[in-house]
């Protein structure tokens, strides 16, 4: 990706497994160089973020260069987990994609007023989501400057095709 010399860690969180796996999918598609990275609810995000629970051995890792989040989630959705991302000075800086199946105007609106840097109505067919993943890669990676720390520098390693946990 036009000389960036890490690899992008996206963290995804999304409680639908065909979702899940369709991104996953796209991603690879796209060739990349993303690490995936998917939690299931909004409380494992959280985890995840501040390396905590089955999460507590990535202390050592920085914080992804972008979230996927999406809404409707068991034990903390998506609105809370995003409310608690940009309150918080550590996260804030971490840019939220929404990727929902909504297109509820109160949804989109309540959203970025909680500081989502986008919001993405999922595609329905996997051709278009893999255009939604490369548009995003090109935007969120190449085209738009990041603070450093949140692009999930991982000290200096070359980029390579998508790798998906």
């Amino acid at each position: 990706m036009n000389g960036r010399e890490t690899n992008v860690t996206i963290l995804m969180a999304d409680d639908d497994e065909d979702d899940r796996m369709l991104v996953r999918e796209a991603l690879a598609e796209s060739q990349l160089p993303i690490e995936l990275y998917i939690v299931t609810n909004g409380e494992d995000l959280m985890d995840y973020l501040y390396h905590r629970g089955l999460y507590a051995s990535n202390s050592g890792k920085p914080h992804p260069g972008l979230i996927l989040l999406d809404l409707n989630m068991p034990k903390k959705d998506g609105f809370e987990a995003l409310k608690e991302i940009k309150t918080d000075p550590q996260l804030r800086q971490i840019p939220v994609v929404i990727l929902s199946t909504s297109s509820a105007q109160e949804d989109i609106f309540n959203t970025y007023n909680l500081g989502a840097n986008s919001f993405i109505i999922k595609p329905v067919t996997f051709a278009s989501l893999v255009e939604v993943m490369k548009t995003l890669g090109k935007y969120w990676f190449e085209i738009v400057k990041l603070p450093t720390e949140a692009m999930g520098d991982k000290n200096g390693h070359q980029p390579h095709q998508s790798s998906v946990r």
